[in-house]
């Protein structure tokens, strides 16, 4: 994930996870998060907690389908 805007891969995914229905896809946002919520400035830490627990209650309701 060099190179990429942490605050722009944010604000793309929490436009879209109420749409998407792939596991992997949500998975692979997920991880991507929590590898980008390291390099975030603390202040905006809380607004990536909240955008990582929209992804994992996502994959939740997907696996209870």
């Amino acid at each position: 994930m060099d190179g990429v805007d942490p605050y722009a891969y944010m604000q793309s995914v929490a436009g879209r996870v109420d749409a998407l229905a792939d596991l992997r896809e949500l998975n692979r946002a997920l991880d991507d998060l929590e590898y980008l919520y390291e390099v975030l400035d603390p202040e905006l830490q809380p607004l990536a907690d909240s955008l990582m627990e929209r992804v994992r209650a996502r994959i939740l309701a997907l696996q209870r389908g």
